[in-house]
């Protein structure tokens, strides 16, 4: 259950941006060929910014860690207006707001990124671990890559300040593929790798086999997203699977980081597994229905509802 001792269920920890997002190509151009969009969306971006916005619009008590640069009022107010609290983002006032072009179709999207003041983050976040300004939440979820040097230290200092700590490090091949990481994903509560990601730290294809694979190298929860097969889950040395929901994907962006919300928003509440399971991926499947990472994601009374009408199977 939440702890209510704590200003928050969770502080959301990564890199911000605002995402500039095109769609609706004709033809996907070739070097030196230009393609012209049918649609346009300014939007939040960033794992940490769509999986807090997911976990407040589910209900739950969601904070923002990260840094935006100069031109950060209009990110803010947007997350104020998402009733995330913004109380631990800082500036940069020396950069711009991160940013990225994204690229966006029904199957899938590309992205092309400045990463602005995003370039203080991995100091501001050690920082403020050392001193435990995260004290004030229950769990904290990393939405980035860690340095694989200073990653042990960086999770023993947040595990001191009392929280429970899950990580989607998105796609970093030389992360993923580094051996480095084995010694850290034991040390996590909850891991979130969709199948590229896990295949590439595994090099198993088969859902079952990879999470025996993480389940051996000591990993006691891992949130496997499997894009239009669903979604797979260990926990405890027990696999569970849920089947895809029949929805119209209209843009994939910040679908994973839903599932994330999903997922823990069940998890910090003390759901079973089942319902985290199936929380993770009703979240992940509706966010495509919209443009954006949330706007399609079903508010907490709704997710309920959906609850109720799904099962997993084991």
């Amino acid at each position: 259950m939440p702890d209510r001792a704590k200003a928050f269920d969770a502080i959301v920890a990564g890199e911000l941006y605002t995402d500039l997002i095109l769609s609706g190509f004709d033809f996907w151009p070739r070097p030196g060929q230009e393609a012209f969009a049918k649609e346009f969306h300014r939007e939040m971006g960033g794992g940490a910014v769509n999986t807090a916005c997911a976990l407040a619009k589910l209900g739950s008590r969601a904070a923002v860690f990260g840094m935006v640069g100069h031109d950060g009022d209009w990110l803010i107010r947007q997350l104020e207006d998402s009733a995330v609290d913004t109380s631990h983002i800082s500036r940069d006032a020396a950069e711009p707001t991160a940013f990225t072009v994204a690229v966006s179709t029904p199957e899938d999207r590309s992205f092309l990124t400045y990463p602005g003041a995003n370039r203080s983050f991995p100091k501001a976040i050690a920082e403020a671990a050392a001193v435990k300004r995260l004290a004030q939440a229950a769990h904290v979820h990393l939405a980035f890559a860690p340095d694989l040097a200073t990653a042990g230290d960086l999770l023993a200092a947040i595990r001191a300040n009392g929280c429970t700590i899950s990580l989607d490090v998105g796609w970093h091949e030389s992360w993923l593929k580094d051996a480095r990481m084995r010694e850290i994903l034991p040390l996590l509560d909850v891991f979130f790798p969709n199948e590229v990601e896990a295949h590439c730290i595994t090099g198993e294809n088969d859902p079952e086999t990879i999470l025996r694979w993480f389940s051996d190298a000591g990993l006691r929860r891992v949130g496997l997203k499997l894009g239009a097969r669903g979604a797979a889950l260990l926990w405890d040395g027990e696999i569970w699977f849920d089947a895809p929901l029949p929805v119209t994907p209209i843009d994939t962006t910040g679908a994973g980081d839903c599932f994330n919300g999903g997922f823990l928003h069940s998890w910090l509440k003390g759901d079973s597994p089942e319902a985290c399971l199936r929380s993770a991926n009703i979240c992940g499947a509706f966010s495509t229905e919209a443009y954006g990472g949330v706007a399609g994601l079903p508010d907490g009374a709704r997710l309920n509802e959906l609850l109720r009408a799904r099962k997993c199977e084991r």
